[in-house]
Formats: C-alpha cells, sequence, structure tokens
C-alpha cells in the first residue's frame, strides 16, 4: 500500500526522533567509554584494571547533571570554557583544557576502614576537584578529608563562565533574537494579522496577560506593570527549560543549578519588597483585628514567608527540572549496567529503556513548560498580594 505525503512525513519524523534519542544514549555511553578508556590507560593491574573500568551509575548522573568548566559534546569532543580565577596576585584567566589534559589519580582510606580512589585535574598551581577550583598543598598534590570526602586545600575564587552560564547566555541571545524579530515583524506589519514567529509567540504572551497576570494581580492597569519581567521571566524558563532537552549541544542544566534559580527567586523578593504597599506590610508587621497575644506568634510567621516564598519558588523550580534529568539518565544507566554483565541483557535492556526514555521525553517536553508557567502564576500571586488595596 503506498502510504501518503502525510503518513511519510510522520514517518521521518519518527525515524528523526528515534535517531536523537539513540545519539543521546550514544553521547552518554561515549563519554563512558571514554572514561574507561582513560582510567585502563593507567591502571597498574588487572584487579584494578576490573575495579577503575566498572561503570558508576552515580557518578555518571552527577557528572551530567552538574554545573561544570567544559561542555561536553560527544566523545571526546568538547568545548572548553575559559577558567577566571581571583588570586592574590589578580586575575587569572585560561582555558580549562589545560585542566582536563592533566588528569592525576590519587587515594585515601575513609572512616570505614576502606580504600577509595579519586581523580583530580592540574594545572600551575591550581587543582580542579569535583568541579571546584582549590590551590595546590605544598607537594603540589590535592588532599582529601576522609570524614568528608571533600578537598581540604583552600578554595580559590573562581569567577569562570561554566556550562550554566554559558546556557543561561545562550537563552538570552535567543530571547533577544527572537524577540526583536517579532518586533520588526509588527513594525512591519501593523494592523495586520500576525504571521510565521508572530502567530506562535501571540497566544502565549495574551495566555501570560489575560489568565496569569490580571486575575492574579487584579487589574490590567496594574497587570501591565509587571508584565515585562512576568514575560521575560516565563520565556526565560521556558527555552532553557527546552534547551536541557536538546542531545549533542552539551546537555544543559540551567534552571536545575540552584543559582541561576537563586537569582530568578531574588529577583521575585526584590520586586515584592518594592511595590508592596501600605496594607501588605501592615498585614505582615502588624495585622488589625488580631488579638495582642496572637500577634506575637502570627508577626514571626508572616516575616518568615517573606523569604519562604521566593525559597520555594526556587526549590521547587530545581527539584523539579532536575528530577527529570535524573530519570532519564537512570534508565541510560541501566543499558550500561546490564551490558556490563552480558550483551543480549544489556539490548534487552536497551529496548525497554529507549521507549521509556521517549516517554519520559515528552513529559519532559510538557514539564519544560508547566514548570515555567508554574514560576510565573506564582510570582504573578505574588506580587498581587502585596499591591492589594486593603478591604474596608
Amino acid at each position: 500500500m503506498l502510504m501518503n505525503t502525510a503518513t511519510r512525513k510522520a514517518l521521518a519524523k519518527s525515524i528523526l526522533f528515534l535517531t536523537l534519542f539513540a545519539g543521546f544514549t550514544f553521547n552518554v555511553s561515549a563519554q563512558h567509554d571514554h572514561d574507561d578508556h582513560d582510567h585502563k590507560s593507567e591502571s597498574h593491574s588487572d584487579e584494578a584494571h576490573a575495579e577503575e573500568s566498572s561503570f558508576d551509575a552515580g557518578e555518571m548522573i552527577m557528572h551530567h547533571i552538574s554545573d561544570a568548566h567544559e561542555i561536553h559534546i560527544i566523545g571526546d569532543f568538547a568545548i572548553y570554557l575559559p577558567i577566571i580565577l581571583y588570586t592574590e596576585d589578580g586575575f587569572d584567566v585560561f582555558s580549562s583544557s589545560h585542566f582536563y589534559h592533566n588528569e592525576q589519580h590519587g587515594s585515601y582510606v575513609d572512616d570505614g576502614g576502606e580504600d577509595v580512589d579519586y581523580h583530580y585535574y592540574t594545572y600551575d598551581d591550581y587543582a580542579l576537584f569535583h568541579e571546584h577550583i582549590y590551590y595546590d598543598n605544598r607537594s603540589g598534590s590535592l588532599e582529601i578529608n576522609p570524614e568528608t570526602g571533600e578537598a581540604s586545600n583552600e578554595a580559590v575564587m573562581d569567577l569562570s563562565i561554566t556550562k550554566s552560564v554559558t546556557g543561561v547566555l545562550f537563552t538570552c541571545l535567543l530571547l533577544i533574537l527572537i524577540f526583536s524579530s517579532v518586533a520588526r515583524s509588527y513594525k512591519k506589519r501593523k494592523g495586520q494579522a500576525p504571521k510565521g514567529l508572530q502567530s506562535f509567540l501571540e497566544p502565549l504572551i495574551l495566555f501570560i496577560r489575560d489568565e496569569v497576570a490580571i486575575p492574579s494581580i487584579g487589574s490590567a492597569a496594574k497587570a501591565d506593570k509587571f508584565m515585562p519581567f512576568l514575560l521575560t521571566t516565563f520565556f526565560f524558563i521556558w527555552i532553557a527549560n527546552m534547551l536541557g532537552l536538546i542531545p549533542f549541544i552539551g546537555g544543559f542544566n540551567i534552571t536545575g543549578t540552584l543559582s541561576v534559580t537563586m537569582v530568578l527567586a531574588a529577583l521575585v523578593f526584590i520586586i515584592i519588597t518594592i511595590n508592596g504597599n501600605k496594607h501588605y506590610w501592615g498585614h505582615i508587621l502588624w495585622p488589625a483585628g488580631v488579638p495582642l497575644p496572637i500577634k506575637f506568634i502570627l508577626v514571626p510567621i508572616e516575616i518568615a514567608s517573606i523569604f519562604i516564598k521566593p525559597l520555594v519558588l526556587m526549590v521547587r523550580l530545581t527539584a523539579n527540572i532536575t528530577a527529570g534529568h535524573i530519570i532519564i539518565l537512570a534508565f541510560v544507566s541501566l543499558v550500561l549496567i546490564f551490558g556490563e554483565q552480558s550483551a543480549t541483557a544489556g539490548y534487552g535492556v536497551g529496548f525497554g529503556s529507549v521507549l521509556f526514555m521517549i516517554f519520559m521525553f515528552f513529559i519532559e517536553l510538557l514539564v519544560a513548560f508547566l514548570q515555567a508557567y508554574v514560576f510565573t502564576l506564582l510570582a504573578a500571586l505574588y506580587f498581587g498580594e502585596a499591591t492589594q488595596e486593603g478591604h474596608h
């Protein structure tokens, strides 16, 4: 039976989608193989070699969701980012490739008497351990605290452009390009129906204004005051979340980085604090109609809520985005873990894992939008609460 054009297009899209997912899996596998290759080249015995080459799912997952000083694309190919350190002698700037091409290994005995192997990177007078940069000790190496497993060397003030910072800058660049293009279209087509990118973005902008901002803040006049921030926040979070779902561009986890969501939450806190009216602050600091003994209990709770609200925004967004990445990477890990046991088990589990990852990917597409929507909605509700007038 001949397929019609729509069916062929749908089939082509499905093949492309599966290819991207296979590529994503290969990307992670390639990184694992690359790490194995490095370990193999430096092993000293067959037993040590076997221990080093065993796959560590936790380490792989943390490596991909954590911030880094490089953007790993595939296999041995990575984009090395600039290291910017502030020391007593001033700024020290160099490429992170100097670190990643000079790997060192060490071991220590933990509290339980077990030998723990670790690796780190060195360059000049610095050591990079778990993506944190320290000064070398007198012997030019890194010392590990056996109780915590963390480095005990003195930390360096690190102002580097990391993977998450690059993701933030890239997201901002996309926002500027997209909305500059839409603004030019509106100028050229005044009074005409939206077209192209305009027709895609206009319903979303109207949705944020009519269904989120105005109902939450109370009136169109008040909502318009906060619309620039609400729209910027919504599209920034949405685009940043979508970047994290695209394979072969480094596996960004922008809104899963606590420092990024902390800045967004801090902006919400500042806007609430500046725009809070007399009624808002009066309700917090000296609520009317409440008996005096109850005020001594209620006022501290209300003051704490000023800081808890943005804190919840920060933690909720970070946790939800990171959890989605961890679930997908956990199923990739299953393929590698069973693949180490036998090739048949690896292929069998791999088939089921890829199907579930496809399912999770569609869920993540929805989550990327929902998390942007929820953050914007909660911010609008807090703005409405801070600016509403008292009931007389």
